[in-house]
């Protein structure tokens, strides 16, 4: 019963509670138990928050039940969130002292919805990395095969949904780093449209790319979350001021109509068989449904990595560089190496990318004028093995970090609202999955056309055997 609880989506988790089968203080008891079974493997959490879960849940009555979807229900965050009076490490040494004075913005949003925090999840060194792999706290890993990768560099956020240690975690993205990690471990991972969830109170790694991102098992508790989380901050110059939808109700509304905008170029280029197969088959069902397929030129793509990482590295070492004065020799080599790396970009280099971003994301909303949202593959690879350095496709060599994120960075540049999603099954036993992009603040039509997705049994995936 324990372990079957652990792997229900938020709403049911809430059906429960509602119908007397379980209180939150037992499902908090319940999380715990998980947490301290599973994170010698996982290694999904940095800090753990259980005593003061075990009290807000206490609070919780009846009556409040029904003021928010997530009252009574335990979330996680990853470890760039502050929490007031817990420890925000950063996954890394440089912030072993670093007691947070005041919540996150989304962790306030959450925390006034009666959410109970059970803790900070492991990440890649202050997010700067797909793979996850971390010196200090350990390397997340993946759920369905612990050999493997969790992905990154939300990589804690993802292992502890996907190992029933939590049912939605918090997230930020810079260049896929909820929506790859998600998609490799079999969850929904939302990436929302820039500004929409402030980014106030978290560690920033590159302040125009960050986004927070949401981690959930099921499009409708991603749908719910979104709802409490977004909103407009001053302290964020990121952040819009303008209405939060009711993405929840919009779920069931039907697809047919749809102009799904499918990219000629790059999205489908040196990709896995089995996931291009596993795409083809969601393009027949959405047609099915009455959606329309309209093929779509991206922008040239070819130097795009660049661009991001040229606006990414200055940005971070700017961030960075009173950290590095004061405590340099605490970085991580991978982390030090990047900021040496921001170091050598000009400031002549850094204005030619922003405008390299600004044409992108131009060029992206004119596909808008002919498409109501793009389809494509989540990843070109699933889930590498830990160590792996490259991965070699049609006889190119690149990165694995560079793969896990090679279809997902684009989208941070633009800001567009991206959405990834599991749409089968490999031979290998890992999951597949695809990405959904939206207009600006259109995260309605994203989500309605995942849960149209979803609800069809021919893209469920089994849930990892991590009780084995």
């Amino acid at each position: 019963m324990t372990d079957n609880i652990a792997f229900q989506d938020v709403r049911s988790l809430k059906s429960m509670i509602r119908g007397g089968q379980i209180t939150p203080s037992e499902l908090v008891g319940t999380f715990a138990e998980r947490i301290e079974r599973h994170n010698g493997l996982s290694k999904a959490f940095i800090t753990t928050t259980i005593d003061a879960a075990r009290k807000e849940a206490a609070t919780v009555s009846r009556g409040d039940l029904d003021r928010s979807p997530f009252a009574g229900i335990p979330y996680a965050s990853k470890d760039l969130f502050d929490v007031e009076g817990v420890l925000t490490t950063a996954g890394s040494k440089v912030f072993h002292d670093r007691v947070a004075k005041a919540d996150a913005y989304a962790v306030a949003k959450l925390r006034s919805a009666q959410a109970i925090s059970l803790g900070k999840t492991n990440l890649h060194e202050f997010a700067y990395g797909a793979t996850g792999e971390n010196e200090v706290y350990g390397t997340s890993v993946n759920a369905y095969d612990p050999m493997r990768l969790a992905g990154g560099s939300s990589s804690g956020s993802a292992a502890a949904v996907a190992f029933g240690l939590v049912p939605a975690a918090l997230g930020t993205d810079t260049g896929g780093s909820v929506r790859a990690p998600a998609a490799l471990n079999g969850l929904v991972g939302l990436k929302p449209t820039i500004g929409r969830v402030p980014t106030s109170g978290v560690v920033p790694y590159c302040w125009t790319l960050d986004h927070v991102g949401l981690m959930t098992r099921t499009i409708a508790d991603c749908a719910d979350l979104l709802g409490i989380v977004a909103g407009y901050d001053a302290n964020d110059s990121a952040s819009v001021n303008r209405p939060v939808d009711n993405y929840a109700e919009a779920l069931n509304q039907e697809i047919a109509g749809l102009r799904v905008g499918i990219p000629l170029n790059f999205y489908y280029d040196r990709a896995d068989d089995e996931i291009l197969a596993a795409l083809e088959r969601v393009k027949e069902y959405l047609v099915s449904c009455g959606a329309q397929l309209v093929p779509v030129t991206f922008p040239d793509m070819e130097h795009s990595r660049t661009v991001s990482l040229t606006v990414q590295m200055p940005e971070a070492l700017s961030a960075h560089s009173a950290y590095l004065q004061e405590r340099g020799e605490l970085y991580g080599a991978d982390f030090r190496a990047g900021l040496a790396l921001g170091q050598c970009i000009l400031a002549e280099h850094y204005v030619k990318a922003k405008r390299f971003v600004e044409v992108y994301r131009q060029e992206t909303n004119k596909l808008f004028d002919e498409v109501d949202l793009i389809l494509t593959p989540a990843t070109p690879e699933i889930a590498q093995k830990i160590g792996t350095v490259t991965v070699r496709r049609n006889g190119i060599d690149e990165a694995v970090g560079n793969a896990i994120t090679r279809y997902t960075t684009f989208f941070n540049m633009t800001g567009h609202p991206a959405l990834t999603m599991p749409c089968g099954m490999h031979t290998e036993g890992l999951p597949i999955a695809l990405q959904l992009v939206g207009r600006y603040f259109d995260e309605k039509t994203v989500l309605r056309t995942a849960h149209a997705i979803e609800r069809s049994e021919r893209f469920s995936i089994p849930r990892p055997n991590v009780d084995r």
